[in-house]
């Protein structure tokens, strides 16, 4: 798990029936490196998450079949970077 912070959404106008059709986020890590992940739970820019990586990413995301390597897990809240 890492620590992101939601910048924005990422609007794709194609992708593979295997992504699913969940939103999928721009996010930046505590350290500056910028990611992009899946978001199963409604995340919204500014939230600070924590995400799941690899392959719990599928199960996180709610269906092992899809194409992912990263998800949102949850919201934090009150975090002070």
């Amino acid at each position: 798990m890492e620590i992101h912070q939601v910048k924005q959404e990422l609007i794709l106008t194609s992708r593979l029936p295997d992504m699913g059709y969940l939103p999928v986020k721009v996010l930046t890590s505590v350290s500056g490196s910028t990611s992009v992940a899946m978001d199963p739970i409604g995340v919204k820019e500014g939230d600070w998450v924590f995400t799941i990586a690899n392959s719990a990413a599928r199960d996180a995301a709610g269906d092992k079949r899809y194409l992912t390597d990263l998800t949102v897990g949850g919201i934090i809240d009150n975090w002070r970077p």
